[in-house]
């Protein structure tokens, strides 16, 4: 392999890993993980002026700065599949069903969730209303359980940076 094809490649393997690392880090922000985000912010700012130095060193070719363009997308889509495996934090799952004769909330009790349940009044009558909290990374688990009990069930997912007591206060390292 030529040296400006092994440049190129270095171009781009350094603004994935640039990209990459600013994404997760974002995200261990957003999480309140402020220690991890500022040890993984040592690490990505090495990278970046490493990377930043030899792209503005070698501005002479075309290829150079498309290298670092490809990078840098393939970094944010690189990043955000980390993120999504490594699926920090808890979301909350709304969940209404047509049915208030509904074992769904057993269900997901038995199955490690906390679920808190109400009757509500929709467009055409009664529903059972559930707010379920669940480790982020349970919740394909969640909708699954939902759906194979409710298809028909309407679930809207939001994600909570902070809560305290109830079901979760003793339960932190489970579901």
């Amino acid at each position: 392999m030529n040296q400006a094809v092994q440049f190129v490649l270095l171009i781009i393997a350094i603004n994935v890993t640039y990209v990459s690392l600013t994404t997760i880090r974002f995200i261990l922000m957003i999480k309140g993980l402020r220690e991890f985000a500022s040890v993984l912010s040592v690490v990505e700012v090495f990278v970046y002026i490493m990377g930043l130095s030899i792209i503005l060193s070698n501005l002479n070719s075309y290829w150079n700065i498309a290298a670092y363009c490809i990078g840098y997308g393939m970094g944010v889509y690189l990043g955000s599949i980390i993120e999504e495996r490594l699926a920090l934090g808890y979301i909350t799952a709304e969940v209404i069903v047509d049915s208030i004769n509904n074992s769904l909330p057993e269900i997901l009790r038995k199955s490690g969730f906390g679920v808190t349940s109400w009757i509500g009044e929709g467009r055409d009558g009664h529903r059972l209303v559930m707010l379920v909290l669940a480790k982020r990374k349970y919740q394909k688990e969640l909708l699954k359980i939902i759906d194979n009990s409710c298809p028909n069930s309407f679930v809207v997912f939001e994600e909570p940076k902070h809560f305290r007591g109830g079901f979760w206060a003793s339960r932190l390292g489970h579901k």
